[in-house]
């Protein structure tokens, strides 16, 4: 039985790319943090933002066993979307890459930043509202902030990536269905 693990940057196209690879191969598709919301009755952000990145980590561990148990118990295929800092968690890694192969979906840094961006709102006073945890720690106070903030990310976050993944994908500004047919050449 196959397992495909997607990882990269937040908004890259994992869950997206996931549900068209499962259709695909005629797998099933998972998502952490969609397992993650179900377990615990929180969004990763909120586990994050209430309780900090240690019991988030732990949450996706444990996300990631109930997983592993699932497809253990399966006779099909898999795919699964990873959040976007598990390349931070070593022990939800340890966990599945027992099951099978980690694909590294690298997008262009403009692009996940547009992504980013659309779910992010400035008030009045100037706090932002929407930015993903690991900007909004860092407080920035204008969208230049945020821009220099997700480009230290990135930069850092792709490096990560590419150490630990059994292969590395780099999604055009192609169709969803275009890019899909790239990751299926690798697996």
């Amino acid at each position: 039985m196959e397992v495909i693990i997607l990882m990269g940057i937040k908004h890259c196209g994992k869950s997206t790319q996931g549900r068209i690879l499962s259709e695909k191969l005629n797998y099933n598709f998972y998502d952490v943090d969609d397992v993650i919301l179900e377990l615990n009755k929180k969004s990763p952000r909120e586990i994050y933002s209430q309780s900090g990145e240690e019991a988030f980590k732990s949450a996706e561990e444990k996300a990631c066993v109930f997983l592993k148990e699932k497809i253990l118990a399966s006779d099909k295929g898999a795919v699964i979307a990873t959040g976007g800092g598990i390349c931070n968690n070593p022990a939800a890694l340890e966990v599945l890459h027992t099951l099978g192969k980690f694909i590294f979906l690298r997008a262009e840094e403009k692009v996940s930043l547009e992504r980013i961006l659309r779910e992010v709102s400035q008030d009045e006073n100037g706090n932002f509202t929407g930015l993903p945890a690991y900007i909004a720690k860092k407080n920035p106070h204008s969208l230049k902030e945020v821009k220099q903030i997700f480009h230290g990310f990135f930069t850092e976050r792709t490096k990560l990536y590419k150490k630990i993944a059994d292969v590395c994908v780099n999604l055009t500004d192609a169709s969803k269905e275009e890019n899909a047919g790239q990751v299926l050449e690798v697996v």
